[in-house]
């Protein structure tokens, strides 16, 4: 007999991951690729956390932590966000989580009902949309292109209201995934003052701060009272990118205080604890001395940054073509001059050269999808957003990566 299958379990892949199969594929056949379509830095953890992680391996005995994570780390978070961004965070308001996933998937447990509207912008992260879908909620995706400076406004918001009501949430993502852009310290400000009055929950994607070009980061942790003593918004954060540490599998939220026991509940039954190793190495990613090794690490994410922007230019996609890559470490790239079909020239690019990048399609669909997950007859968003023009482009990994693949695949395109 075959196993049985939910409905919610029917979610669309995330892309980038299974191209990252093919790569292995290929990698195991004895092809050179170039990983250019995954968020992972090429680098190590910096050296005081190393060292951390082997002094935890060689003196502790490595087992559960409290559901919420240790007060250690957590203070030093908290610390974290008053060094930063001048902002006052309680270390009980946060919560350590199995990388920054399990954060969203908890805090959407904890938050929303099935049938809830939680809006979030397209082009916008996979795992958001999907993650909601199969826990039942409505996705409602703001098309955010050019015009907006590829991230939501007010007036988006207040069109969404206007028609069908305030969303029970919203998730913006700044440095955002896969556009890299940042939202200013007034437009996030007057995002997270518009949630508070029309009681929608922000959540606020900041897994990627500290890794900028110019222009500065603020978190909505900085927002988050409006005369309230507790936190009024969700922030989330990553030891992931800025912190070289992918594989650790560590991030945190920082949470409106009624929900900081439902989320700790929720980790407790769903994943114990985060990883203790992680934990316990985690504070030192604070240091001064990791700081010098992770600032070099920008360095060379700006000088692959460059390279990418000026093959791009070579095949003529600059000006709104290109999404501004103010962070992160993704260029979003219109390539309808070479291609209809975003997934199909990712795959024949990755057959011919061994370069991966991430098509489009993982990150703004164009048909809009009910509330049941299926196609709505005849009803499609913004042409110009549609994901089968655009490709993500990662140039997280070294500069000889990025620049080896970035002409392959520039000779390709021609």
């Amino acid at each position: 007999m075959a196993a049985r299958l939910s409905e919610r379990g029917q979610v669309p892949p995330f892309r980038a991951m299974d191209i990252l199969k093919d790569v292995e594929r290929l990698h195991s056949s004895g092809r050179e690729t170039f990983l250019l379509c995954l968020g992972q830095p090429a680098t190590p953890a910096p050296t005081p956390v190393l060292e951390a992680a082997e002094l935890a391996l060689r003196h502790d005995s490595l087992g559960y932590t409290a559901s919420n994570g240790t007060i250690q780390l957590r203070e030093h978070i908290a610390q974290h966000y008053l060094d930063e961004y001048s902002a006052r965070v309680d270390p009980a308001d946060i919560v350590i989580t199995t990388g920054s996933s399990a954060a969203f998937t908890a805090i959407f447990l904890a938050a929303f009902e099935a049938g809830d509207t939680v809006a979030m912008t397209r082009p916008g992260y996979p795992a958001y949309r999907n993650t909601l879908r199969s826990l039942g909620c409505r996705v409602h995706e703001l098309d955010c292109g050019p015009q907006t400076r590829w991230q939501p406004s007010v007036q988006q918001l207040d069109e969404l209201a206007s028609t069908q009501g305030a969303p029970a949430g919203l998730i913006i993502a700044s440095p955002a995934n896969p556009t890299g852009t940042v939202l200013g310290a007034q437009e996030l400000a007057a995002i997270c003052e518009w949630c508070d009055e029309h009681g929608t929950l922000l959540i606020s994607d900041e897994i990627y701060h500290g890794i900028v070009y110019g222009s500065r980061c603020s978190s909505a942790t900085r927002f988050a009272h409006h005369g309230r003593s507790q936190q009024s918004n969700v922030t989330v954060g990553s030891f992931s990118k800025y912190h070289s540490m992918t594989g650790w599998r560590l991030g945190w939220a920082v949470l409106p205080r009624e929900l900081v026991r439902p989320v700790e509940l929720l980790l407790g039954n769903l994943n114990l604890s985060a990883p203790t190793l992680s934990q316990l190495a985690a504070p030192a990613a604070f240091s001064a001395a990791a700081d010098i090794e992770l600032t070099e690490h920008v360095r060379r994410y700006a000088v692959n940054r460059q390279i990418v922007v000026d093959r791009l230019a070579e095949l003529g996609i600059s000006g709104e073509q290109l999404a501004p890559a103010d962070g992160a470490f993704y260029c979003w790239a219109d390539v309808s001059g070479f291609t209809a079909d975003s997934a199909l020239w990712c795959a024949e690019l990755l057959d011919a050269t061994g370069v991966a990048v991430t098509p489009g399609i993982d990150f703004a669909e164009n048909v809009l999808v009910g509330a049941d997950g299926s196609p709505v007859e005849g009803e499609y968003r913004d042409p110009a957003l549609d994901g089968s023009r655009y490709v993500r482009i990662s140039f997280a990994g070294s500069t000889e990566e990025v620049s080896e693949g970035m002409r392959r695949l520039v000779a390709f395109a021609r």
